[in-house]
């Protein structure tokens, strides 16, 4: 089964009630793709879901909860750190961004959505960057 990579921020707009039209984007590519997150995904969802959301825990863990049931998880490990650090020294992004890439290059994602990094970047000639939002 071939996967879709989200970033943090994919998912955030999906209980977003601020941004309509990026909402509506992002739970298209949650209705209609094969998607994965990582543990470090999960992890700034819920800080945001705290920080920004102002969410209490119960809140907050219903929130995580859906978000599981509708996307497959992976876990970062040494291996994805390592490659982290290699991404980030060869394609200069932060090391947290770095991170994600290398999250979905090691579980063979053609496709990585997120705003924040470069649009239609090919990173390894394995995974493209695609921001679902530009038009």
């Amino acid at each position: 089964m071939r996967y879709v990579f989200l970033d943090t921020n994919i998912l955030i707009y999906t209980f977003s009630e601020d941004e309509p039209d990026k909402r509506a984007v992002s739970n298209k590519i949650l209705l209609e793709e094969n998607c994965l997150i990582s543990t470090q995904v999960i992890n700034e969802l819920s800080n945001i879901l705290y920080k920004k959301f102002n969410l209490g825990y119960r809140d907050a863990l219903n929130v995580v909860d859906e978000v599981l049931t509708m996307v497959n998880i992976t876990q970062v490990n040494i291996e994805t750190i390592k490659k982290a650090h290699f991404i980030k020294h060869k394609y200069k992004y932060s090391y947290y961004d770095s991170l994600i890439v290398s999250t979905a290059l090691e579980n063979r994602c053609e496709v990585l959505y997120s705003e924040d990094m470069q649009h239609n970047q090919i990173i390894e000639n394995k995974t493209v960057i695609i921001n679902p939002f530009k038009r």
